[in-house]
């Protein structure tokens, strides 16, 4: 079976080439005022320039700025945990830490309910097995 639309047929005849060649009188047209956009063009790629150039120095900057900040951050967070641990933390005779020490004199001054407060934190009473044996 024969192509009927082989390569003998007219290139005009083909919708992209006549699209091209609307583009390509288009542009011949534009080409007349070739000087001024030929500074429109350059002034573009100037200010595009600039910007990258601008926006390169501000990340440096920032990351610049980050990384001079992160021993600081470290020292603080390093702090604040070193007081969390020494808050939960119980003292060498067994008591209570300071945190659930406050609680307990500032809400037995208060309250009426003495045996029955609750404590936040992990103890453990050693003296109830000692009693029994």
């Amino acid at each position: 079976m024969p192509d009927s639309q082989g390569p003998h047929r007219d290139p005009r005849q083909n919708p992209a080439w006549r699209a091209a060649q609307q583009w390509q009188q288009r542009a011949r047209q534009r080409q007349g005022n070739g000087l001024l956009d030929s500074l429109k063009m350059l002034l573009a790629w100037l200010l595009f320039g600039i910007l990258m150039i601008v926006a390169m120095v501000f990340g440096l900057i920032f990351m610049l700025l980050g990384w001079a900040l992160m021993p600081l951050l470290r020292h603080r967070l390093k702090k604040r945990m070193e007081q969390m641990r020494a808050d939960q933390a119980e003292d060498v005779s067994g008591g209570f830490s300071y945190r659930e020490t406050h609680y307990r004199e500032t809400h037995s001054s208060r309250g009426n309910h003495h045996e029955q407060q609750v404590l936040e934190g992990d103890y453990e009473v050693k003296g109830d097995e000692e009693q029994k044996r």
